[in-house]
């Protein structure tokens, strides 16, 4: 017995050790600023298109876009490490890769906290694991403040817009969702049973929202603003579109954007 505790106690840090990566390659834009945030931005051979933070993911090499996976070119690059998602890389060529004996990493967060826990089950491919570790740590603990400053009891309801033809918006099931949620905002179409509903302007109106919440800039503002114009006139609250729509490291600076208007609306 002693000796096989001997044995176990020398594989660990051996296993350990082993686990560590060495060639990344990411195939969507969060899981490449997940990948960075978490120690591994050194060790990425590859990425997907519109990879575009941290700066330095510009300069890698493209593999997957929106039209499929470069499944040979993946091969060449020979990595240790695949880090894909579900809900938007296609299964097949992902099986084809799997078959090759290539770990993959399949990483989906839909809320704040599982992006802290993707941050956290990265770290153990990392030579130095503290760094993701305290990258969730923040952002749980800013969670934990946002939550304790936004009360729910005052909640403003809101209308999240995506796009104007078709118009599109989410469930309370998402992540954006629960961002708004997070600064004391109430989704009026939280209880739908879609994740991302399409929805009429009637229903909109019917739930009188006091807000609408968007990603985007002035140009989408206006957009929305025409849309509405002579039937919803509530303040536009524009969330940078990237901390808003990648299940990333950045989501909690949409959350303290979006929080910051909300507040402002109150005051109001």
């Amino acid at each position: 017995m002693r000796k096989l505790l001997l044995l176990i106690a020398l594989w660990l840090p051996l296993a350990a050790q082993a686990q560590v990566a060495e060639r990344v390659i990411s195939l969507a834009p969060n899981l490449t600023e997940l990948a960075y945030a978490a120690g591994l931005g050194d060790k990425l051979v590859a990425v997907s298109a519109y990879s575009d933070y941290p700066p330095q993911a510009l300069s890698l090499e493209q593999v997957a876009n929106w039209q499929g996976i470069n499944v040979e070119r993946i091969l060449a690059l020979k990595p240790d490490l695949l880090l894909a998602w579900r809900g938007g890389n296609p299964q097949r060529p992902l099986e084809q890769l799997a078959s090759f004996g290539i770990p993959i990493v399949y990483l989906d967060p839909e809320s704040v906290e599982q992006v802290a826990d993707a941050l956290d089950q990265l770290a153990a491919y990392s030579a130095s694991p503290k760094t993701g570790h305290d990258a969730a740590q923040q952002i749980r603990q800013q969670l934990a403040e946002l939550r304790a400053n936004h009360p729910k009891k005052t909640a403003v309801p809101v209308f999240i817009q995506f796009s104007t033809q078709p118009l599109f918006t989410s469930s309370g099931k998402t992540l954006q969702s629960q961002i708004a949620s997070l600064c004391g905002a109430e989704n009026i179409f939280a209880a739908s049973p879609a994740p991302w509903p399409q929805v009429s302007r009637e229903q909109v109106l019917s739930r009188q929202p006091k807000a609408i919440i968007f990603p985007g800039n002035e140009k989408q503002q206006a957009d929305i603003r025409t849309f509405w114009q002579g039937q919803l006139d509530v303040p536009m609250l524009a969330v940078n579109a990237d901390w808003f729509n990648r299940a990333g490291p950045r989501v909690m600076l949409a959350a303290q954007q979006l929080c910051a208007e909300i507040d402002a609306l109150k005051r109001q």
